[in-house]
């Protein structure tokens, strides 16, 4: 079922068509579903992919990945934490989200972490400073 963008020149809106068969997107005349306007212009739409996790994480892999790494630069750090993050397309928690927006506010790591000392799970465990 394809799902096309246009610009309505009536209400001047940026709306979605969907069409049940690409048979009929290409000849069908669209109407604004807003404003059931017929001056419409077809616009380039974005295209979003699909990815499995072994290619997301294949990504981290790449040397690439790393080559605006500054492990001297908290906000360096974390850009590369949001980065792997997002790779894993996983939630990493409230605790994650204020290291994160600490080290992205210039703060440093071992600042971070004697501030918040549960972060290793056990006492004398390995710091941010190490782990990052």
């Amino acid at each position: 079922m394809p799902i096309h963008e246009y610009r309505c020149h009536d209400c001047r809106r940026r709306v979605s068509v969907f069409w049940r068969t690409f048979a009929e997107a290409e000849s069908g005349q669209p109407t604004c579903p807003l404003c059931n306007g017929k001056n419409l212009t077809r616009l380039v739409s974005r295209v979003r992919l699909v990815r499995s996790e072994g290619s997301r994480l294949d990504d981290l892999t790449d040397p690439s990945f790393l080559s605006d790494f500054d492990e001297n630069d908290p906000r360096s750090m974390a850009r590369m934490m949001r980065r792997m993050a997002n790779e894993a397309g996983e939630d990493l928690g409230p605790e994650f989200e204020e290291v994160v927006g600490r080290l992205e506010a210039g703060e440093d790591p071992e600042a971070i972490e004697r501030a918040m000392p549960d972060l290793t799970g056990a006492e004398g465990g390995e710091g941010l400073g190490e782990d990052f």
